[in-house]
């Protein structure tokens, strides 16, 4: 979009801003992006200003209008960006990887469920298919004592199956990491070029659905977030 079609739609939109045009100083400001409208709100020195501007297919551009419409200086930024993208499932490829002998985890999940005895519950399909869950041979236990150290071979085995999946990010998950991070240290330094997300950095804490669940989102919009944050400061 060019800077005279951003003056445009800027324009309007004047309706929905105070104090907005030719800015005579620069402003503090707080950006929302949402699905359907991106809003801003700050200070010029004691004035409030505001616009609301529709929200782009690239989020950024939305974004960088508005701070050039404002002549902001400094803001404080929120977006949906990330949550978008996990509703609408249109996050990242991502392969997950966890120990050997746990890779139907995020699709087992926990026992909780609306109706304990139904028999034909509907669970909702992980971000990750069991077609990009892979294991490791590796395993260390629940006081963060080795059991069995991945070899070169394994990690190299495992490498070759993300790699040949076509994944453009990775969660790893193995059992306990949280005490033990250096086996997922390992892997994600084997996945260099690839994004990489390890659930002892994630959320290192005990159970590990929940550590695993959470890295593998991380991880499936992790490439989305980073482009938009890349755009934004090209922009």
């Amino acid at each position: 979009m060019s800077d005279l079609q951003g003056s445009r739609r800027a324009q309007n939109f004047a309706g929905q801003r105070h104090e907005a045009s030719a800015p005579s100083s620069a402003v503090d400001l707080g950006v929302d992006v949402g699905g359907t409208f991106t809003d801003f709100v700050g200070f010029r020195g004691r004035d409030v200003v505001s616009l609301k501007l529709p929200s782009t297919r690239d989020p950024s551009e939305a974004v960088a209008e508005g701070l050039r419409a404002l002549g902001a200086a400094r803001m404080a930024h929120g977006t949906t960006v990330a949550t978008n993208a996990i509703l609408e499932r249109k996050g990242a490829r991502t392969a997950f990887v966890t120990t050997e002998g746990f890779e139907h985890l995020l699709l087992i999940g926990r026992q909780n469920r609306p109706s304990l005895y139904d028999l034909r519950i509907t669970r909702p399909d992980p971000p990750i298919p069991r077609e990009r869950c892979f294991g490791l041979r590796e395993r260390v236990d629940a006081h963060g004592r080795v059991l069995r150290s991945p070899t070169k071979r394994d990690l190299a085995e495992v490498v070759r199956r993300v790699r040949s999946s076509g994944a453009e990010s990775v969660a790893i998950s193995l059992l306990f990491s949280f005490l033990h991070p250096a086996h997922e240290q390992r892997l994600a330094k084997a996945l260099s070029g690839l994004s990489v997300s390890t659930s002892h950095e994630v959320l290192a804490e005990f159970r590990e659905f929940e550590r695993s669940s959470t890295t593998a989102l991380d991880a499936y919009v992790k490439p989305l977030v980073m482009r938009y944050l890349q755009d934004l400061e090209r922009a």
